[in-house]
């Protein structure tokens, strides 16, 4: 692999303040000329390839500025001495521009590659590029000479996966542009947030075909994934294909593409890639520039020789001092450094916690233009809110209040909005923000999209008008609006939420959270299941997973995943069975106190089962409207959901089933978990640690929240 001489100068003063007068002793190099030289051996001076070489140097310029695509190639003399050349000059250049930049090309590379027969010449600034060669390279597509250009600057408020998402996106876009235009270029520009906006150019030979201009572009992919991490500018340059990103404007006119689709995936790095000249060096030092001849010697006398070892003894002390001096400045800036680290470690780490969110923007703000998601802007939803105002107050959770809203066009929205500095709130907001705007079900809440600007974070709902289901079914005015009927289609439809979720959607999703508080109820009475900020993905192999610290709300967990942090769809399982209970008694597990001789909700309705005596679980209200069979059906699968075993507990796909099969015989149910255990309302909303296990119940009536380092 080669490395190129252009040096480019580290950002931090002290760095520079040591560097600059080192480079001051030495020759300067052409900073701003990449040339790659041919192995194909060399030309005698005054020779007919020279005499050849010169003729094409008259001739191919100004047919390459002639050309409406300012493209040329060319063939001179005949073997051996024949010469095959092409030029091409960027897309957005003018003829005289081009012209000029590819004479000075065919000078440059006779400079650098002196009496090469083979030369490539690139330029840092100047609008052209250039190859000659003894070999007829012009039979072939291939894109030599590959080199590969990155800047020493990177982003620090950004991950690699975000940034490789729009550097991809970006690339990606641009390429299929220029392989469909009809002179193989095309410049454009992707906005993203909290970062400048990236400009990029593509550009092939207009000889190749569509597809063999995208063929070009196809190892490109691969080449910034491995070696533009992060970074603020780079270049691929290639004799067939060449691609150009920077933070600023570089080229001339207004971008002809604007980028506002994400790309669905990254391509994975494979090891086909192929050779390439790397700038800076793999250990981003700079290289030395290669030394000047000595001039020739010349006769001396006496006084010019006490002169030049006068000068000999100057340099002499220069090449001791100046050592010894970059040491000492060197330990002073590391002193410095080290000191300002340590301050600033806290400093950095809050920022790395604040970025975060920001970088996950950067995504969103792409996807929302290719869906349903919307990322909203801070003004928006202050203006939907009203600034926040009490009476826009629906409620408080666990993270933050929530309003209600109205956008300009009459829709009526929900804004959760995250207490600041709460770094446990950004894993729920993150959380459902990821998992939501990719679920579609009718008894699944629509998270209409978000916003991040600075400390706020905020998740935008459609608006539901009825609260949640706690506020119906445990207040004793407001239970009689619930009649058997309607807790009969709310049962089928958090029924059918989890099966979706469990398995129907395209992503296998347990929600670790379920109970009355995170069930939505619209206009119509219908339940939506919400609140996604617990939930763990599952990939379709996968049957159970486990946590060291485990999340939810005492009542609610299954008791495999409370001890153990085993968790499975039949944990979700647990959790529907005894919200069905909580329906279908109007009575909370949670400080259940009504019967003192039992512990619990769970341990009560299996005494009644027990003693054939289950319709008195039912809540008043709806007793007498019942049908006997049919409640006991509902109890039937409520205590089957919350046996100890979870391999006893039905799937949802079977709950689904018995609760619309009524001649189905149900198999009798084995005793609950918790039996002997209270669960207090101080305990629902508390948190504990059990040390123990090592295991954290955090939770909250209204919203779950919590920080997991294992992720999901």
């Amino acid at each position: 692999m080669r490395f190129l001489s252009f040096v480019d100068l580290p950002c931090h003063p002290c760095m520079a303040m040591v560097i600059l007068p080192l480079l001051l002793l030495v020759p300067l190099t052409a900073a701003q000329t990449w040339p790659a030289c041919g192995e194909s051996g060399n030309y005698k001076s005054n020779s007919t390839y020279e005499a050849n070489l010169k003729l094409l140097s008259s001739i191919l310029p100004k047919k390459a500025a002639s050309n409406t695509t300012l493209f040329a190639t060319d063939t001179v003399g005949n073997v051996p001495n024949t010469i095959f050349a092409l030029a091409l000059c960027r897309g957005d250049s003018n003829a005289s521009a081009c012209e000029g930049c590819l004479v000075t090309a065919f000078q440059d590379g006779k400079e650098h590659c002196t009496s090469n027969k083979d030369a490539t010449v690139y330029y840092n600034s100047n609008p052209c590029m250039l190859r000659f060669s003894n070999q007829n390279f012009l039979a072939t597509n291939v894109n030599d000479n590959i080199f590969v250009i990155v800047s020493l600057e990177m982003f620090i408020n950004i991950s690699t996966r975000a940034f490789n998402f729009l550097l991809f996106t970006l690339l990606n876009n641009t390429a299929q542009s220029a392989a469909n235009s009809s002179r193989r270029f095309t410049t454009s520009r992707l906005d993203v947030s909290s970062l400048p906006t990236l400009y990029c150019l593509m550009q092939c030979t207009p000889d190749l075909s569509a597809d063999d201009c995208a063929a070009c572009f196809q190892p490109y992919s691969q080449l910034t994934l491995k070696y533009m991490d992060r970074r603020k500018g780079g270049r691929l340059l290639g004799t067939r294909c060449s691609m150009r990103y920077e933070i600023y404007p570089f080229f001339q006119a207004d971008p002809m593409l604007h980028i506002i689709s994400l790309v669905s995936e990254l391509p994975p790095i494979n090891n086909t890639m192929p050779p390439v000249t790397l700038y800076p060096p793999p250990q981003s030092q700079p290289l030395s520039p290669v030394a000047a001849p000595p001039p020739p010697e010349a006769q001396a006398t006496t006084q010019e020789l006490h002169g030049r070892n006068s000068r000999r003894r100057v340099l002499w002390i220069i090449a001791v001092a100046a050592p010894l001096l970059s040491i000492f400045l060197c330990v002073i800036c590391f002193v410095v450094w080290m000191r300002r680290r340590r301050k600033g470690t806290e400093i950095v780490h809050d920022q790395a916690a604040t970025n975060r969110p920001e970088e996950d923007a950067l995504v969103w703000r792409l996807e929302e233009k290719s869906s349903e998601f919307i990322l909203f802007d801070f003004s928006e939803i202050l203006h939907a809110t009203h600034n926040f105002s009490k009476e826009n107050l629906l409620g408080q959770g666990g993270f933050g209040p929530v309003y209600k809203g109205q956008l300009p066009d009459g829709i009526e929205i929900a804004v959760k909005r995250l207490a600041s500095h709460s770094r446990q709130g950004f894993t729920e907001f993150k959380n459902e923000v990821e998992l939501i705007a990719k679920l579609q079900h009718s008894n699944l809440v629509k998270l209409m999209g978000c916003c991040i600007q600075g400390e706020e974070k905020l998740l935008v709902y459609e608006y539901l008008p009825n609260k949640s289901l706690d506020f119906f079914i445990f207040d004793v005015s407001r239970t009689t609006l619930v009649d058997w009927n309607k807790r009969c289609v709310i049962i089928e439809g958090i029924a059918q939420g989890l099966l979706y979720l469990h398995k129907h959607s395209r992503l296998r999703i347990i929600h670790r959270d379920l109970k009355a508080s995170n069930i939505l109820l619209d206009q119509d009475m219908n339940p939506k299941i919400s609140d996604f900020g617990l939930a763990k993905i599952f990939s379709s192999n996968d049957t159970q997973g486990s946590t060291k610290r485990v999340v939810g709300t005492y009542g609610y967990m299954a008791p495999e995943y409370a001890s153990e942090g085993i968790y499975s769809i039949k944990s979700d399982v647990f959790s529907f069975g005894v919200l069905l209970l909580e329906i279908l008694s109007g009575q909370r597990n949670s400080g259940f106190h009504q019967h003192e001789d039992f512990l619990n909700l769970l341990g009560y309705s299996w005494q009644l089962w027990e003693g054939g005596r289950c319709l008195e679980i039912l809540e008043a209200s709806i007793a007498k409207e019942i049908h006997a069979a049919e409640a006991r059906r509902y109890i039937n699968i409520a205590l089957m959901c919350v046996q100890e075993h979870a391999d006893d507990r039905p799937t949802m796909s079977n709950v689904v089933a018995m609760l619309n099969s009524e001649g189905v015989i149900l198999p009798e149910p084995k005793h609950p978990a918790y039996f002997n255990l209270r669960v207090s309302k101080e305990d629902e909303s508390g948190s504990v640690l059990d040390s123990h296990n090592d295991v954290t119940i955090c939770s909250n009536n209204d919203v779950t929240i919590t920080e997991e380092p294992d992720g999901r």
